[in-house]
């Protein structure tokens, strides 16, 4: 395990099980948000994203926290290990809004400099929509273009902690 992929719904539990991973392995962690937004939640430029994710995945060793499906052709045939993180949509939502309350307005640790948290309604939208919308993609993407990776998904946050529990004995 040298390049790690986890992806999932927005609130499944993406950067705090990244997280968590990268205290266990040392291996580097990487949150795309923090890469792709700029100060003021302005996106990277469509002509500098690709080349950015792809120097990040050239990279000898990482776990990268973030989907951006978009990319998944530049990360996914170099990860060695993807996990899937799937929550059913409604925690995901309950999550995320949660998650606006408690850092409403402050930056998180997991999102670009200057990008404070806040309500976002099309946010919230967009991730009651992910299964349908990204589901079938993401598991298509996972059999062809990371095919060659060992792959895990992971349904619940004790499924979670137990497979960063069993890293204790196969993790060096």
């Amino acid at each position: 395990m040298k390049r790690v992929m986890v992806i999932g719904s927005c609130g499944a539990g993406k950067s705090v099980f990244a997280t968590a991973l990268a205290k266990k392995t040392g291996l580097p962690l990487i949150h795309l948000d923090v890469e792709f937004w700029n100060p003021g939640w302005v996106e990277t430029p469509d002509g500098e994203w690709p080349a950015k994710v792809e120097a990040l995945a050239a990279r000898e060793t990482w776990i990268i926290d973030g989907n951006y499906s978009g990319t998944f052709p530049l990360r996914m045939p170099r990860a060695d290990t993807i996990i899937l993180l799937t929550r059913p949509r409604w925690l995901c939502l309950a999550r995320a809004i949660w998650r606006s309350v408690r850092h409403y307005r402050r930056t998180r640790v997991d999102i670009g400099e200057g990008c404070p948290e806040r309500f976002n309604l099309d946010f919230y939208k967009w991730i009651w929509g992910f299964p349908n919308r990204s589901q079938k993609k993401i598991e298509e993407a996972m059999a062809t273009l990371g095919a060659q990776a060992t792959q895990t998904t992971i349904a619940s946050d004790r499924e979670g902690r137990a497979f960063l529990e069993q890293l204790d004995t196969t993790y060096p």
